[in-house]
């Protein structure tokens, strides 16, 4: 009977001594796990981390992306791209009697002296002076040229409707819908300020139109809602209903029904 409880004695303390070595095994994987979820907490974790992919995959700035845009602070900026009435200015190195300067016809071909049309429209100025290379090659030994942007259509944007001088109009800076009106003049004593038209071009076969109520951003002092133009936008300012009839109706019985503060 003793020698069967100093048996028990040692299972139980068999049992616990496993059962600490358990724990002491699981702690131990805990810790390891930490480490691998936390680079920081490991050396070779950080090292990883410097020349891992995910900074490799950052383009610094000033390098160029698959297509061969450059990029300005991480921001793609794509090259210019030729379109029709560009000039450029051919100059060759060797052969100064070939240097010209053409207009891209509106066809998009230009005509090279002694070589033939090239086309032109679409191409960067890196991709149209390759053009160039490629139809003197046999004509001229080792051709050396230099493509320069001569002159190019610049971005505008369209001022219609009941404006004091409507028209067409260099966009050189940021402007607004409503820097856009006063630089075409202002409105109109017979213009709907509350109704203004920018139409947009988003393809070939669709157009984006918004209205704008001018009138209340002005009295609201809300011009940082006015939207910032794009090149080739239209801004058409509509007539106002009472102008529309104004001609036939007499001056005294017009002002008997509608107030100058109306509109």
């Amino acid at each position: 009977m003793k020698l069967l409880v100093g048996w028990t004695k040692v299972a139980v303390m068999g049992v616990l001594s496993l059962q600490v070595c358990v724990a002491a095994f699981a702690q131990e994987g805990q810790r390891e796990q930490g480490l691998g979820a936390n680079p920081q907490s490991s050396p070779t974790s950080q090292t990883g981390a410097g020349t891992g992919s995910t900074r490799m995959a950052a383009a610094k700035p000033g390098q160029a992306d698959g297509k061969g845009n450059p990029r300005l602070g991480g921001e793609r900026r794509p090259l210019y791209r030729l379109t029709r009435s560009d000039v450029v200015t051919l100059s060759f190195t060797l052969s100064p009697e070939f240097d010209q300067m053409l207009t891209i016809q509106p066809d998009g071909y230009v005509a090279l002296k002694d070589a033939g049309p090239v086309f032109a429209q679409g191409l960067t100025l890196e991709e149209f002076r390759e053009a160039v290379l490629r139809a003197y090659t046999g004509y001229l030994h080792d051709p050396q040229v230099a493509v320069a942007l001569k002159d190019f259509e610049h971005p505008y944007f369209v001022a219609g409707g009941e404006v004091g001088k409507p028209g067409k109009y260099e966009l050189r800076a940021d402007t607004t819908i409503m820097e856009a009106v006063e630089i075409a003049g202002g409105f109109t004593h017979e213009a709907r300020h509350s109704q203004v038209l920018l139409f947009r071009r988003v393809n070939d076969d669709l157009v984006e139109a918004r209205v704008f109520n001018l009138k209340k951003m002005l009295k609201e002092r809300s011009l940082g809602e006015a939207s910032q133009l794009r090149p080739g936008d239209l801004v058409f300012v509509p007539q106002n209903s009472i102008s529309k009839i104004e001609q036939f109706l007499s001056k005294p019985a017009l002002s008997m029904y509608v107030s100058s503060t109306q509109f």
